[in-house]
């Protein structure tokens, strides 16, 4: 049981870190094309790259369960309408708002995971509520500078973070039902049909664009979405979501140290400090002692 919750916290790990530096793919392709097509191109291919395993496992257990099952279908088709929901607004936010609010704003989910979590009955522990509140303001003095304003994007990165609250808990929910990879399967498929549908209402499609942006989204097709989003259903099939927010929300440690790396934006004391302070909190949410179980007699 501890080697699986140490495997997940590991797979959660590394999916904030490649998060963390897709969000240089992420503002480098919208330098090209719009919000909708971006997300909508880059999941397209993010389920591509998932099809082979999808048809492998197909093969492997066509003696054992079905394909698709209705569990299956609701459940990728709840996680992948709230990840378009997400993603749309987090790419909208940005013609809006500077990253570094948009940063900090997202990352308010690591509150709203806990909170969704007592509303479907699940209990949050001290140790996890500490851990999130170390969190947010190491995400705070992370991301926002000393002019802190609220531009009309803010508002829809705040929306953003309850939608992302409500994807961890969605993915919790159904990973340890059904098979992940399916399951990842369904909900990329689903964010690009729903995104590629925005775009072709709000938006219009030059080939040189799209072609300009192709390294944009190949690395935030294969990499943030093949592989990040992949890793997020698989480790979450052993983790509590309250946690699982947590870890993941060191993808903003990640992203300011891929812009500092990628981008030459230097990060200021506060922002170490901040790193700093996240990385407590998960550890904080991690290793608090749990209170022991009373079994009945």
């Amino acid at each position: 049981m501890r080697s699986q919750a140490l495997r997940a916290d590991v797979l959660m790990l590394v999916t904030a870190m490649i998060w963390g530096s897709g969000f240089v793919a992420q503002t480098r392709g919208m330098d090209h094309i719009g919000p909708f097509l971006y997300s909508g191109l880059r999941f397209a291919l993010g389920s591509l790259c998932l099809l082979p395993l999808v048809l492998r496992g197909n093969r492997q257990n066509a003696n054992s369960e079905p394909f698709l099952t209705q569990g299956l279908l609701v459940g990728g088709g709840l996680m992948g309408l709230a990840l378009a929901l997400g993603i749309n607004l987090q790419q909208v936010g940005l013609l809006f708002t500077s990253v570094t609010n948009a940063g900090f704003i997202t990352g308010l989910y690591v509150i709203v995971v806990p909170l969704l979590g007592l509303v479907i009955g699940h209990r949050t522990g001290m140790g996890t509520w500490l851990g999130a509140l170390l969190a947010v303001v190491g995400m705070f003095l992370l991301s926002v500078g000393e002019n802190f304003q609220v531009a009309s994007g803010d508002w829809l990165q705040l929306i953003g973070a309850f939608v992302w609250g409500a994807h961890v808990v969605l993915v919790g929910v159904f990973a340890s039902r059904h098979d992940p990879i399916r399951l990842a399967f369904l909900q990329f498929a689903t964010c690009a049909v729903v995104s590629l549908a925005l775009a072709l209402v709000f938006e219009t499609f030059q080939w040189n664009a799209i072609i300009a942006a192709g390294p944009a989204i190949v690395y935030g097709g294969m990499i943030a979405v093949g592989i990040g989003y992949t890793l997020q259903v698989i480790a979450q099939k052993d983790a509590i979501a309250s946690h699982a927010a947590i870890i993941f929300s060191l993808e903003a440690v990640f992203a300011a140290i891929a812009g500092a790396w990628l981008l030459d934006e230097s990060l200021q004391l506060r922002g170490y400090f901040g790193c700093a302070l996240m990385l407590t909190g998960m550890l904080v949410a991690q290793l608090w002692p749990k209170k022991p179980q009373l079994v009945s007699a």
